[in-house]
């Protein structure tokens, strides 16, 4: 099932709600991706997360938010949770 994403700066979903969408989607997590919340870890539990998965993450959240994320900003800190990686993705919106 295709699910159309909000438009870019709409409020209809939250940013961690987006997050969730794009890391299911992404990451094609299916129904698990529907249990993931803020304090869901992301390296080492979900199997699907890895370092390949990294750059396919980090360019749809580019894609999806209109930012651009450098390599520098890449870290274990920004992609340790669900909720790390939405307040990232906030600060780069200016949120």
């Amino acid at each position: 099932m295709h699910r159309a994403w909000p438009q870019k700066g709409t409020n209809s979903v939250t940013t961690i709600d987006d997050i969730k969408a794009l890391l299911g989607r992404t990451l094609q997590l299916g129904d698990k991706a529907a249990k993931l919340d803020a304090a869901t870890g992301l390296f080492g539990n979900i199997p699907e997360f890895d370092s390949m998965a990294v750059v396919t993450v980090v360019a749809a959240l580019e894609e999806r938010f209109g930012i651009v994320i450098d390599d520098d900003e890449i870290s274990a800190d920004v992609f340790e949770t669900v909720g790390s990686l939405s307040r990232f993705v906030e600060a780069k919106l200016g949120r």
